[in-house]
């Protein structure tokens, strides 16, 4: 008999703005939700459960999101949903995540993995029990600036102070460099580095050519970190960088794809990074990016986690995962307000901080 029975909901989720990624703008991103429940239970329609999460948990039932990021994920591939439902099926006859399976689909791996977490806890909304869980502590987070305008992203930076976050990440690379240089004098003009904690991604957008010139000249300003300088894939460039910088760098985009131990191992040893971002649905699912926690830590790399532009029940559980590493500095989460279409959540933006209000 099969131990669970795993539905799938597949949906296309709606930008309430275009969202700016280092490949590109997407205006709307593809989503398939997975359902666990037990066999021969008699369950709503699947969206109205999922609609009726945010009123009503339904006891025994797991939700999880998976969601490949078009053209940054690795796993953004024609053959996506049939694996997704070869999973399913592997894991309703084995009782068990495939992981091996799925290697290469973190964002599949993240969504089982979570809705199984989400199943064990009895459903609802929480997945692991912390303080976050229970709505007695929140996480504080970076704000993040899109890439846009410079008057756009003026706007939104005095907005972030005016709201209270006292770290701020600007994407940069869009614009003119010198006018991102003027966005980051402005912040400091008004607010010391211990005020104001500020990083950058780059999202790849320096050349190893003038890569070191440009780290310099952000380096007046007193970053806490750049994310990704140059374009991922260049390791004995970036090896160089990380040993030269005057500001400590970050591997985003260059983990993605990296999902075999020994070569996670071996691009750490290789580019000896300050720090690592980690992204559960891009960095091998929940397991993955504990893996290149561990790695990581034995090397003396700091981490942080970020979201990858998911809907609120991905978000949750990214949320949830990371309270249970008990973070110190600020984390990347989103704040469940990108979609249209977005699913109600307990989670709530409170200044800085991200809460879970159930």
């Amino acid at each position: 008999m099969k131990t669970f029975r795993i539905d799938i909901l597949p949906r296309r989720l709606h930008f309430k703005q275009p969202a700016g990624t280092s490949r590109g703008v997407l205006t709307t991103r593809p989503v398939w939700y997975v359902r666990i429940t037990r066999p021969g239970t008699e369950r709503p329609d699947l969206l109205d459960e999922l609609c009726g999460l945010s009123s009503r948990a339904f006891p025994e039932t797991g939700w999880g999101e998976c969601a490949p990021l078009p053209g940054l994920s690795c796993d953004d591939r024609p053959d996506y949903e049939d694996t997704l439902r070869k999973a399913c099926t592997a894991m309703e006859e084995n009782g068990c995540i495939p992981f091996e399976m799925l290697r290469d689909y973190p964002s599949i791996c993240f969504g089982l993995e979570t809705a199984l977490q989400n199943f064990r806890a009895g459903g609802g909304w929480r997945l692991w029990d912390s303080d976050f869980a229970r709505g007695q502590a929140g996480i504080t987070t970076n704000g993040l600036i899109w890439m846009g305008t410079f008057e756009e992203m003026y706007a939104r930076i005095e907005e972030k102070m005016r709201v209270g976050f006292r770290c701020i990440k600007l994407k940069i690379g869009a614009i003119d460099f010198e006018r991102e240089l003027a966005l980051l004098a402005f912040i400091r003009q008004h607010f010391t580095p211990e005020q104001v904690e500020l990083r950058v991604d780059a999202n790849g957008a320096f050349s190893p050519e003038n890569a070191r010139e440009k780290l310099e000249r952000l380096a007046v300003f007193t970053l806490h970190s750049i994310e990704q300088p140059i374009r991922a894939g260049q390791w004995e460039a970036m090896a160089r960088l990380c040993r030269t910088s005057p500001i400590p760098i970050a591997l985003d985009e260059e983990l993605i794809g990296v999902n075999e131990r020994s070569r996670k191992s071996e691009l750490l040893d290789t580019i000896r990074p300050q720090y690592i971002i980690l992204k559960p649905s891009l960095h091998g699912g929940i397991a993955g990016a504990e893996e290149w926690t561990d790695l990581a830590r034995e090397r003396g790399i700091g981490s942080w986690v970020t979201s990858a532009l998911e809907s609120n029940v991905g978000l949750n559980a990214i949320a949830q995962w990371c309270a249970t590493r008990c973070p110190v500095m600020p984390q990347g989460l989103g704040t469940g307000l990108l979609f249209t279409d977005n699913i109600d959540s307990p989670l709530a933006m409170k200044g800085e901080k991200l809460w879970f209000n159930l």
